[in-house]
Formats: C-alpha cells, structure tokens, sequence
C-alpha cells in the first residue's frame, strides 16, 4: 500500500510563492530613453540583466530543490509549516536587492560613492544566506530521526542532500565577503552556487533500498 502524503497543500502553495517572487524580477527590467538606438541602450544596463539572471537561476533552482525535498519529506507538522514560511519569506525578498544591485549597478550615485554598489551587493549575497540557513533547518529537522521523511527514503540519499547543504551557507558567506572587494567576482560566485545546486547530489554507493523496490515492482508486474 502506498504511504498518504501529507505535504501536498505546502507544495502547492510554496510553488505559488516561488512563481510570484520569480515573476517580481522582470518588472526591474527598465530601459531609459536616450541618444543613441535602444540596442545600445539595453546593453548600457548589462548590470541589470546580469543581476536579473543570476536572481532567475537562482530562484528557479531553490524550487527545483525545495521540489526534491518534498520527495522525500511525506508527512508535516507544526514546526515544519513555520519552517517553510521562513523560507518563503526570504525568496520573495530577492526582487529587492536584486533591484537594488540593478539600480546601483547604474547609477551616478555609485559611481561617486562605490560603497553604495558594494552594499547592495552585499545585501544580494546576505539574502541568499538566510535561504541557505533556513533550507538547512527545515531539511534538517524533517530528517531528525526520520521523523517527516518517507518509510522508504533511502538513507544515503538523505545523507548526500544533507552533505551538499552543508555547504550552502559557507558558500554564499563567502560571497557575501568577496562583495567588499569586488562586485563583479561576488556576482560571478552566486551564479557559480546556482549551478551547483543546480546538480542533484548522487548518493555514494547508489541506493540500494530503491533498487530493491525495482526489483519488486517488475516481478509484480510479470505476475
């Protein structure tokens, strides 16, 4: 008998949230009048459509992982449900300093006074670390003694997932300090993480419990 699923009004409704927030990022997508012709114009704002899909990848690759997740975490609780509102609360805040980086990006202001891009720059890669965090607590506490994870989740597979999050909150720290020094490197580095995340972790060894459950299932289906 296939176990119920109890996670299905938190995916619907983390899926909405995800969709808007990633939608919020095309409406900073503004190209100004001038001079010259609007192809010049529009590669004038590099800055701003660099920012802009680095923020598309990168959310659009949390939801991929939030989605895995909620493969393997079947039931919820209390505790869960605060857990993954913190999480929304901080995706639907990257169009914020996503704008922010695009409007400093261009700016007279910044070019005056650098540490206006650097803040902002900052404040891009700080946003992207509570996400981490707040990944981390949810995964991790759905995966404390297996209490919300499915019967037949494959405990090398939990534990790769585990392993790569680890690293997640270094990893944007990281980027977080390099803001202070150079923008463009701190940029670079994020998109680097979105790809990297991007990955699905493979757990060592394969997964033997699933293998089985192959095995299983075709001598059902010769039966």
């Amino acid at each position: 008998m296939e176990e119920a699923k109890e996670t299905g009004r938190i995916e619907a409704f983390s899926d909405g949230v995800f969709a808007i927030a990633i939608t919020l990022l095309v409406l900073e997508l503004k190209i100004e009048p001038g001079e010259g012709d609007l192809f010049s114009a529009i590669i004038s704002q590099w800055g701003m459509f660099l920012a802009f899909f680095i923020s598309f990848a990168t959310i659009g690759i949390m939801w991929i992982n939030h989605h895995r997740l909620f493969t393997l975490i079947r039931h919820s609780d209390h505790v869960l449900l605060l857990l993954n509102l913190l999480l929304l609360l901080m995706i639907v805040l990257v169009p914020f300093p996503t704008a922010l980086l695009s409007e400093y990006g261009q700016s007279t202001t910044a070019q005056h006074n650098p540490t206006f891009l650097r803040d902002a720059a900052a404040l891009y890669s700080g946003t992207f670390i509570f996400i981490a965090i707040f990944f981390n607590a949810l995964w991790r506490y759905a995966t404390y003694k297996n209490r919300l994870l499915g019967k037949n989740v494959d405990p090398r597979a939990v534990a790769t997932v585990s392993q790569q999050y680890l690293l997640g909150p270094l990893l944007y720290l990281l980027a977080f300090v390099v803001a202070f020094f150079s923008v463009p490197l701190c940029l670079i580095i994020n998109g680097l993480l979105a790809l990297f995340f991007a990955i699905p972790g493979k757990p060592i060894g394969g997964a033997p419990q699933a293998k089985s459950q192959a095995r299983e299932e075709g001598r059902l289906e010769e039966v």
